[in-house]
């Protein structure tokens, strides 16, 4: 294995965590910020008011987007594993 094709591992495996886990945290980051500007309109400052929609919002885009992101995975672990074939081979 030469390291053009160890930094093309690299690359796609960043790639796949910035698919994997940038729905999720982005739904939580805009969740995040409509709570914060409600709680700073309404001065209301509850802890569990912010956490629960967090939750709720990750928890449906995990079920909306579930199968796209194990795919994703299943995807490059097949290629992982194909790639560790090809090199115990030689």
């Amino acid at each position: 294995m030469q390291e053009s094709d160890v930094a093309g591992l690299l690359r796609e495996g960043m790639l796949v965590t910035l698919y994997v886990g940038g729905p999720p945290l982005l739904a939580a980051l805009a969740v995040g910020m409509i709570v914060s500007l409600f709680q700073a309109a309404t001065q209301i400052n509850e802890q569990t008011l912010a956490f629960v929609p967090k939750v709720a919002v990750i928890g449906l885009t995990l079920m909306v987007l579930g199968s796209f992101m194990m795919a994703t995975l299943s995807s490059f672990t097949l290629t992982l594993f194909d790639r560790l074939v090809a090199v115990g081979g030689q």
